[in-house]
């Protein structure tokens, strides 16, 4: 299913690539930075992209790491994924932070990030007296087992 999305390219964004997909089966979209900047270790920095974007009601865009990036340079996006509302209407800054140990330049046009379109469900909370049992119950942080160093 294809969504439109309007976008809006701000004027530091001209001759930038609209974000992309690499591949017919990609699920992500490659967007580039409209800036350059060098992340130190431990540093974050809001990435500007060059543009905005009016997503439909119903849908947010997820900003998620580039796996290559997250690999080879410990480059991530520290609340992945990120959500982009559909009544947002600012630039959109793709946040990152340098896990890695060297300082990581960003040139205008590199690729930094993936965004995925995905719909949005809303919750409805209905506050109750008791909640149905199950078996796991109350276990919370490792009680179903998994890593033997837990």
């Amino acid at each position: 299913m294809i969504v439109p999305v309007k976008v809006k390219r701000l004027p530091h964004g001209a001759g930038l690539p609209l974000p992309a997909y690499a591949t017919s089966g990609a699920a992500g979209m490659d967007v580039v930075s409209a800036e350059e900047v060098t992340i130190a270790p431990g540093a974050r920095h809001a990435v500007a992209t060059g543009l905005a974007l009016a997503i439909p009601q119903g849908y947010e865009i997820q900003v998620r790491p580039r796996s290559g990036l997250a690999l080879k340079h410990g480059i991530s996006v520290p609340n992945t994924p990120g959500t982009i509302d559909s009544d947002y209407r600012g630039e959109l800054k793709v946040i990152l932070i340098n896990l890695g140990s060297e300082p990581f330049a960003i040139a205008r046009g590199d690729r930094i990030a993936q965004l995925v379109l995905a719909p949005v469900v809303q919750a409805a909370w209905n506050e109750v007296g008791e909640l149905d049992a199950t078996d796991r119950g109350e276990g919370g942080f490792g009680s179903t087992g998994g890593h033997a160093k837990l």
